[in-house]
């Protein structure tokens, strides 16, 4: 059911104030009707309600008129405290957006909350305590959470069924968030009943203000709580539109090169392996797969008479291909936590020796992931049958792999890709099975992307 209430919903709720009225007659007669701190805590309890802060999104409003509500049941009875919610409930919400039937449901809560749990605190009283016990108060703290429960249970449970949302998820989103504050509220509660105990009624006003501006420091919290929350539920929106954005870079490139998405997947793929065997962590090897898969992403800025040519090309089109690394480095880089995944694209073109590019790092200064990923990427541009040149065997770019270990790639790492394809099948080894939509895997990354848990390593 969503939206308008059903006719029975209605009823029940002219039933429930209807026997809030009842109760409130019968235990009228046990009421002590000061009219001076029934003044004053009306008074107050209305205009807390007119102060209160309110964010929307989460329904969550932080107001005074609780512990006012509370102090009228300790003090004055329960009648007076459910006169006192209804008031104050009118006052605050005539003129203002909720009309109809969710005036009438608050209406109802508001006469019933301070009654039940007015009734079974002064029972308690009645029977066995005095105002000066220290178990008073404790029942003074239990009366306040009982009615807060109450109260926020009535109206989220209304609200959910109307709405068909889920109750347990309403209360994580607007109980949760205000009930450290709540709890301090009913601390000063306790204060005011003491006070007012020891000093009379001027204690009572001098709580008052007290409480009032603990309301706006409350209130204030909450917003800026709220709009933190907001902040960084946008920060994460925009990252994943920016996982998203390179997902389609990498698409648009493939359909302008053909050989690329599969390549990227292949040395995605054995970079991830590779890093496995060489005993890097988890979100290592996490990263050497979103390296491998981006390597080569900042050939999107080469024309194509640079990226599809098949022949010899000009000194001119050498620099521009050997910006590569730099472009895409410059391109990942712009998101959030995937730095460190730039840094690795901007050197997978060093070379063991320092002669390769962009800055000519030597030996270890190379990142270890960078030289596993320009390990895969050079087995896999020899061996893949959609290359531009004559594919080789296997066997062939493995020997390569080892000719140039040492000077051009890192020994060990060349070693270990070799055990790596040693118990894989042709089409393993000639990366013809990668997929590289199954490897990009774009929903999941962007779901555990914005949900904070991909970080770094996507």
């Amino acid at each position: 059911m969503h939206g308008r209430p059903s006719r029975s919903v209605i009823a029940a709720e002219w039933l429930l104030l209807l026997a809030a009225i009842a109760g409130a007659a019968l235990l009228a007669g046990d009421a002590e009707w000061d009219p001076a701190l029934f003044a004053i805590l009306l008074v107050f309890s209305i205009a807390s309600d007119l102060r209160a802060v309110e964010i929307t999104a989460h329904r969550v409003k932080a107001s005074g008129s609780f512990p006012a509500i509370v102090t009228a049941v300790v003090l004055l009875g329960a009648t007076p405290g459910g006169l006192i919610a209804v008031i104050t409930i009118v006052t605050t919400w005539i003129g203002s957006k909720y009309k109809g039937t969710d005036l009438l449901v608050n209406v109802a809560v508001y006469a019933t909350f301070p009654l039940l749990a007015g009734a079974g605190f002064h029972a308690a009283v009645d029977e066995s305590l005095d105002a000066g016990d220290t178990s008073f108060y404790l029942l003074v703290f239990a009366l306040f959470v009982v009615a807060l429960v109450i109260d926020f249970l009535a109206i989220a449970l209304y609200t959910s069924y109307v709405e068909g949302s889920s109750l347990l998820a309403r209360i994580r989103r607007s109980f949760v968030p205000i009930l450290p504050s709540e709890l301090a509220a009913a601390l000063l509660t306790l204060g005011v009943v003491f006070a007012y105990e020891v000093l009379g009624l001027s204690a009572v006003a001098l709580f008052a203000i007290v409480l009032l501006i603990f309301q706006y420091l409350v209130g204030e919290l909450l917003l800026s709580q709220h709009r933190a929350v907001e902040l960084e539920e946008r920060a994460k929106q925009l990252a994943g539109f920016q996982v998203a954005l390179l997902g389609a870079l990498l698409r648009t490139l493939d359909l302008r090169d053909r050989m690329t998405a599969r390549h990227s997947a292949a040395v995605a793929r054995y970079s991830r392996e590779v890093a496995a065997r060489a005993g890097l962590s988890a979100d290592e090897q996490d990263l050497a797969h979103t390296a491998g898969l981006l390597h080569d992403i900042g050939k999107f800025v080469l024309p194509d008479r640079i990226l599809k040519s098949r022949g010899r090309l000009a000194p001119e089109d050498w620099d521009q291909i050997q910006r590569h690394p730099y472009e895409g480095a410059r391109i990942v880089s712009q998101i959030d936590g995937y730095r460190p995944v730039g840094d690795i694209i901007m050197a997978h073109h060093e070379r063991i020796d320092g002669l390769g590019y962009p800055r000519g790092l030597p030996g270890e200064q190379i990142p270890a992931i960078a030289r596993i990923i320009a390990v895969a990427d050079t087995y896999d541009a020899m061996t893949a049958r959609d290359s531009y040149g004559e594919p080789k065997s296997s066997f062939e770019a493995i020997a390569e792999l080892r000719r140039v270990s040492g000077s051009q790639l890192d020994g060990e790492l060349v070693e270990l890709f070799v055990n790596v394809l040693a118990d894989k099948d042709l089409a393993y080894r000639h990366g013809e099975d990668a997929d590289f939509e199954a490897e990009l895997a774009l929903d999941k990354r962007i779901h555990d992307y914005v949900g904070g848990s991909a970080a770094a390593t996507a």
